[in-house]
């Protein structure tokens, strides 16, 4: 009896586990890069009884300004016995271009620029569109929504949660493409005013990445 072409269930799941890595590798940075166009303003209106709402921040983030930023990422992924662990720069030019450069365990870097990918690691670069990886289509467009303060471009790819007030709020985006929704639980943002804090990425299999950022001054350039 032979196998033909069919796929073992292990290697289904292998390539499934490196799919989820792979999106969790990119999403966060694309997330978090995205939003730092919210870093340099002062303030978030308040609604009643301090409560935050979701026109005010996307007025925020609709004023496009460019940003950099520290940060540390603790990753869990299937397979792995401990958390990844990583920690660099990210980046933010309006309208559609941001970067991450890792600086610890090694150095590497991802920056997207429109629809084009490009990653440097180990002496070589890859160039890649994100259409390669299908799920990512709605994040990107909705992550783009963010990015120009489009709130009806956001919620027609995401249910949309805004809860708390401008000292501290939680802006949760749950997937409503059902292929996405079946790799990424919920992409969970915090910030504090007009900083952003954290990034976590809840994905499929309970594996999830949790970034948290630290603004650098706009006269600091971030180190190289």
């Amino acid at each position: 009896m032979t196998s033909g072409t069919r796929t073992s269930p292990a290697r289904r799941g292998f390539r499934q586990a490196r799919r989820r890595f792979a999106i969790s590798a990119t999403i966060a940075p694309i997330a978090s890069a995205a939003l730092l166009a919210a870093l340099a303003a002062p303030c978030v209106a308040q609604g009643a009884a301090g409560t935050i709402e979701f026109e005010a921040l996307m007025a925020l983030l609709a004023q496009r300004k460019s940003g950099e930023a520290r940060f540390s990422e603790e990753r869990t992924v299937t397979g792995f016995d401990s958390p990844l662990r990583a920690s660099g720069t990210l980046s933010f030019t309006a309208p559609d271009r941001f970067a991450r450069q890792t600086l610890e365990p090694r150095r590497e870097r991802m920056e997207v620029a429109g629809n084009q990918v490009r990653l440097e690691r180990s002496g070589r670069v890859r160039q890649v569109t994100l259409d390669a990886v299908p799920e990512l289509t709605a994040l990107v467009e909705g992550l783009r929504g963010t990015l120009t303060g489009n709130g009806a471009l956001l919620r027609k790819h995401f249910e949309v949660r805004l809860a708390g007030q401008a000292a501290l709020w939680t802006l949760t985006l749950v997937p409503l493409d059902r292929t996405l929704a079946s790799q990424v639980r919920q992409l969970q943002i915090v910030g504090a005013a007009g900083e952003l804090r954290s990034v976590e990425l809840q994905m499929a299999g309970n594996e999830r990445s949790l970034m948290t950022i630290e603004p650098l001054p706009a006269t600091a350039p971030a180190p190289r």
